[in-house]
């Protein structure tokens, strides 16, 4: 066995020392974590942890799923790798299922190998459309990492460069609880929303391309307008020809509970002309992805491939994972459980002021973290309570504008007992990192 296994200080400073400083850890300690199963992972020194995050939302149904962990094998034994020149049966199996699934009318669907690299088709193809570079982007907004994406970002933390293809305006509209319109009631926020859509449309060149939107935001902290803004917006975007571009990443595949897609709780003017998917469907195999109108789909003028996108072996893994998730209904795990889990977090949130806000849907939700006695955002009650689960047994992300909010998005599988243990030991963290933050 190699000396550095299970060396998790000896491993960070290898990492240290050929990985970009840029590329953050999470924990004092970081974690190797070496093997899972269902809800729960080990790290490499034998510390178990029920996993809250999977691995950013992306270990969608359970940590080795026999199910996706066979389909894998199996298609592996036969064949890696073809490329889409080549007809290719688990791609068009899967393609089809999404397209069925996805509410697009004559839908087509173009894989990737990532969400950041959907983001980048779906920008691609609306501006190819709309012969336009103008892209309307809501504030708080995470699209991925790459070039074009990162000139969508509504989100300081995440935008390292202001150099961009496009040219982005901002909407308000992706966050209910803070900004000018926070105190307005639901249907005053959508009319001001709204206006100010109109608005800004005014400031525009005429024939902005899209709107992309997340329908709950990811990265900014598990953020979401009321219901029907999205469709409010729809119907000003639509007199102007703009296409409507819904970010799943995050919100797709029934996570939310109550709909399969995020766009569904705005659906009264229609779906969405494009919509971008990856994490959860391939359960860990990188899978990303457009489906869309085939008018839009269809509209490129120039040749293009995708060397790794629809892999045989990612597309065997998606097919299976998606079976397993409609055959046991996960999306109504997800909104069963996660409101038993929502309601647990509300009842704990009532007595600690560290707790702004307790929000979300499904197995979707954002623990909001201030400064005890003030509405002041406080990242670093999230890293001690991050620390603080962590040393309980308990995985959770953390994220929002300066990283003030918990992200809790475990396996759709997840039981009713694991909400329940989870609650418990968030609880224990919060309370413990309220006692500190008090005594200074």
């Amino acid at each position: 066995m190699n000396q550095h296994s299970h060396d998790p200080a000896g491993l960070r400073a290898r990492h240290r020392a050929v990985l970009p400083e840029w590329l953050a850890l999470y924990y004092e300690r970081p974690l190797e974590l070496t093997h899972g199963e269902g809800r729960h992972v080990w790290d490499a020194e034998g510390n178990r942890y029920l996993d809250f995050f999977g691995g950013i939302l992306t270990t969608m149904t359970a940590h080795a799923l026999p199910e996706v962990t066979k389909a894998v094998g199996e298609q592996a034994g036969r064949i890696l790798h073809t490329s889409t020149l080549y007809l290719s049966r688990p791609m068009v199996e899967l393609a089809e299922r999404i397209a069925a699934l996805s509410g697009i009318p004559d839908a087509r669907v173009f894989f990737t190998t990532s969400g950041t690299e959907a983001t980048d088709t779906a920008l691609l193809l609306a501006t190819s459309y709309r012969r336009s570079n103008q892209i309307l982007a809501m504030r708080n907004s995470y699209h991925g990492r790459s070039f074009s994406a990162v000139g969508i970002t509504g989100n300081q933390s995440w935008s390292p460069t202001s150099l961009s293809p496009l040219q982005t305006l901002y909407v308000h509209g992706g966050v209910r609880s803070r900004g000018p319109f926070a105190e307005l009631s639901d249907a005053d926020y959508i009319a001001a929303c709204v206006a100010d859509l109109t608005d800004l449309l005014q400031q525009t060149a005429g024939g902005v391309a899209a709107l992309i939107a997340e329908p709950v935001q990811g990265v900014g902290g598990f953020t979401a307008p009321p219901d029907g803004l999205y469709a409010a917006f729809r119907e000003v975007l639509a007199r102007e020809g703009i296409l409507w571009i819904s970010d799943e990443v995050q919100t797709g595949w029934g996570r939310t509970g109550d709909h399969f897609w995020g766009w569904q709780a705005h659906g009264e003017n229609g779906s969405p002309d494009l919509l971008t998917f990856a994490k959860g469907i391939g359960n860990g195999m990188s899978i990303g992805g457009v489906v869309g109108r085939a008018e839009v789909m269809n509209s490129l003028s120039a040749n293009s491939i995708s060397t790794f996108g629809g892999s045989p072996v990612t597309m065997a893994a998606g097919l299976a994972n998606l079976g397993y998730l409609l055959e046991h209904d996960l999306q109504g795990n997800a909104r069963r459980v996660g409101g038993l889990l929502i309601e647990r977090l509300r009842a704990v949130a009532a007595g600690l002021d560290v707790v702004r806000e307790v929000r979300g849907r499904g197995l979707m939700i954002g623990v909001e973290l201030v400064r005890p006695g003030t509405d002041e955002p406080s990242p670093e009650a999230a890293t001690l309570v991050l620390e603080a689960a962590r040393e309980r047994g308990l995985l959770v992300g953390k994220g929002g504008q300066g990283g003030a909010v918990l992200r809790i998005a475990p396996p759709m599988s997840l039981t009713v007992a694991e909400a329940e243990e989870g609650a418990e030991l968030l609880a224990d963290a919060l309370r413990w990192a309220q006692e500190r933050l008090r005594d200074g």
